[in-house]
């Protein structure tokens, strides 16, 4: 995994590869593994692949995205570990009270530009007959996440 931090907050961490990877050029390569923030990252991430963390700590600053974008974002980090939701029941979570309807496409577009993967548990998001769909990491990568987390078989 490649990570990025913004200040004293993570702005961003992708599997290597994966799909919308950003361009960091000019992001330094040395240093923030020996920041504090990294450190933390590190002991969280193991903790959750041993199965010991459900929740995260760590300070995030997701960088890039349209307002409508980081509203998506922040949705998903509402949704619990071990639980799944459909790309529709997301989009029907965002609409606005009487406004029109968001599309899950439009949805699907922004959790799969989501710049903090696993903290911002976007792999959480299935398609509305339960089907693994759309992971920017790859559906291995999201299926093994989900069975981490006893949310599929």
């Amino acid at each position: 995994m490649v990570g990025m931090r913004v200040d004293e907050a993570l702005g961003g961490l992708w599997f290597v590869g994966q799909a919308h990877f950003p361009d960091l050029t000019g992001v330094p390569e040395e240093g923030y593994s020996n920041h504090p923030l990294w450190s933390e990252l590190t002991r969280e991430l193991e903790a959750y692949a041993a199965g010991e963390r459900q929740t995260f700590n760590l300070p995030l600053t997701p960088q890039g995205g349209s307002p409508f974008t980081q509203r998506v974002w922040s949705a998903l980090q509402g949704i619990p570990w071990g639980c799944t939701v459909s790309y529709g029941d997301l989009a029907r979570q965002l609409a606005p009270g009487d406004g029109p309807a968001t599309s899950a496409r439009a949805v699907g577009s922004a959790v799969g530009r989501n710049p903090i993967s696993i903290l911002i548990p976007c792999h959480r998001v299935v398609g509305a007959d339960g089907r693994l769909t759309g992971y920017a990491g790859g559906i291995e990568k999201k299926a093994a996440l989900l069975r981490l987390e006893q949310a599929i078989d």
